[in-house]
C-alpha cells in the first residue's frame, strides 16, 4: 500500500511539473529565414503572389498536381486566393494555404508583402506565413525575401511542447523551399514585363483556334535587317505561288516562328495562315480596279483539313496545327526588340503558373516593310502547357 502511494505521489509530482513547465512554455512560436535574388521585384512578387506556384517550391504542401485544387483572387492570384491538397500522405494529409494580405511594391520601387493564412494537421492555430519583400544589394538592383511563420497554441500544453521542435519540422522546411524558390527564380528571364512605358501590354492567357500554315523553313540568317526582311520576303513569294496554285487565301496575318536567336544568327520559319477562297480571282481584276483582299489581324479557325499539292521544288510544307492555350501579349515597336519582347511573355507566363512548350511566334500585323519601323505591330504568342 505504501508503494502504491508513493506511486501515486510521484505521478503528481509529475503531472504538476508538467502543467507547470507547459504554463511557462510560450503559447506561440515564430521562426523566419532569407534568401537573396537578382530577379526583379515584379517577378519575385508576381511569383509568390500566385497559389500556382506554391507546388514547385513549397515543401509545405504536395507537389502532385492531382492533389491540389484552386479557388479565388484573379486568376488565382492575390487576397483571395486559395490552393486546397488533399494528400494520402500523411507528410501533407489535409489543408490549404490561401492568400490574406497582398502589398504590391511600388511601380517607383520599395517594400512588397504576402501573407498566407495555413489551415494542416500541423498541432497549432491562427498560422500563417508573411513573406515580406525588400530592394537590396548594390542600387537595390536585388530583392531580399523573408519569409517568417507563426503559430499558436493558446492554453494546449501539448501544441506549446510540440512548439519546442517547430524550428525543425517547419524551420527545415522554410529553408529548404527558399532554396527551390532561388533556384526557381533563376531560371524565369529577367525582364519587367510591368515596367512603366513597357512596349509589351495586354498580357493574357488565349485560346488560339487550329489553324492551317503553309511554312517555309528560313534556315539561318544573318542577324542584320536587310538579310532577315530579303529572306522573309522571298519565301513569301514561295508562300503565294502554292496559295494560287491551290486557291487559298490569307487566314491571317503574316507569321515568324522562331527556333533560334543567336548573337550573329537568326534561325526561324516563315509562315502565312491560310484558307480555301470563296472564289477564284479573275485575271483582270487589277485592271478593273479591284481592292486586294485584307487578311485578318486575328488567328482564324480551320473548318478541316485542307487538301493542297505542293508544286515540285517548292520548299514550302502544309502544317495544321491543333487548337491550344498560348500566352499573349500585343507589342508596338521594331522589329529588333521582338526577343526582348518574347522574352518578357515567357517571364510573365511562368510566373503566372504556366508552363510554356514549342516555339514562339509572332503575327507582323504591319506587314514585312511596316516591322521594321519603330511603329511597327505585332502580336506574340507562346504555348502553354494544358
Amino acid at each position: 500500500m505504501t508503494r502504491l502511494i508513493e506511486f501515486v505521489i510521484a505521478l503528481a509530482l509529475v503531472l504538476a511539473l508538467f502543467l507547470v513547465i507547459g504554463l511557462v512554455l510560450p503559447s506561440s512560436r515564430q521562426l523566419q529565414e532569407s534568401i537573396e535574388t537578382n530577379r526583379r521585384m515584379t517577378i519575385v512578387f508576381d511569383t509568390l503572389n500566385n497559389v500556382r506556384r506554391l507546388k514547385d517550391w513549397n515543401p509545405l504542401i504536395p507537389s502532385a498536381a492531382n492533389e491540389l485544387s484552386y479557388s479565388g483572387g484573379e486568376d488565382n492570384t492575390g487576397v483571395g486566393a486559395k490552393v486546397d491538397f488533399n494528400s494520402a500522405n500523411a507528410a501533407w494529409g489535409q489543408g490549404s494555404w490561401e492568400i490574406t494580405e497582398s502589398e504590391r511594391p511600388a511601380p517607383t520601387g520599395g517594400p512588397g508583402k504576402i501573407v498566407y493564412s495555413i489551415v494542416d494537421k500541423r498541432m497549432g492555430t491562427d498560422k500563417r506565413s508573411t513573406f515580406a519583400l525588400e530592394p537590396s544589394g548594390k542600387n537595390n538592383r536585388n530583392v531580399k525575401v523573408t519569409q517568417s511563420y507563426e503559430v499558436s497554441y493558446g492554453f494546449n500544453l501539448i501544441g506549446r511542447y510540440a512548439g519546442m521542435y517547430v524550428s525543425r519540422h517547419v524551420g527545415d522546411a522554410v529553408k529548404a523551399g527558399l532554396g527551390k524558390l532561388s533556384n526557381m527564380l533563376a531560371t524565369v528571364p529577367n525582364i519587367d514585363y510591368r515596367e512603366a512605358g513597357s512596349t509589351l501590354s495586354d498580357l493574357k492567357i488565349v485560346d488560339v483556334p487550329a489553324e492551317d500554315l503553309l511554312v517555309v523553313n528560313a534556315g539561318n540568317i544573318d542577324r542584320n535587317n536587310d538579310a532577315i526582311k530579303g529572306s522573309i520576303k522571298s519565301n513569301q513569294e514561295w508562300i503565294k505561288r502554292v496559295m494560287d496554285a491551290n486557291g487559298l487565301v490569307a487566314a491571317g496575318p503574316l507569321r515568324i516562328i522562331t527556333t533560334d536567336f543567336g548573337t550573329e544568327k537568326y534561325a526561324f520559319d516563315v509562315a502565312q495562315p491560310v484558307r480555301k477562297g470563296s472564289a477564284a480571282p479573275k485575271a483582270d481584276a487589277a485592271a478593273e480596279g479591284a481592292a486586294p483582299v485584307t487578311p485578318p489581324s486575328a488567328p482564324v479557325a480551320s473548318t478541316g483539313e485542307l487538301k493542297v499539292t505542293i508544286p515540285s521544288g517548292a520548299p514550302v510544307e502544309y502544317v495544321r496545327t491543333q487548337a491550344r492555350k498560348s500566352a499573349y501579349g500585343s507589342y508596338t515597336g521594331y522589329m529588333s526588340q521582338l526577343d526582348n519582347q518574347r522574352n518578357a511573355l515567357r517571364a510573365w507566363a511562368v510566373t503566372a503558373g504556366h508552363e510554356v512548350v514549342d516555339r514562339p511566334y509572332e503575327s507582323w500585323k504591319s506587314g514585312v516593310d511596316g516591322a521594321f519601323l519603330e511603329d511597327g505591330k505585332f502580336d506574340v504568342y507562346w504555348a502553354v502547357k494544358q
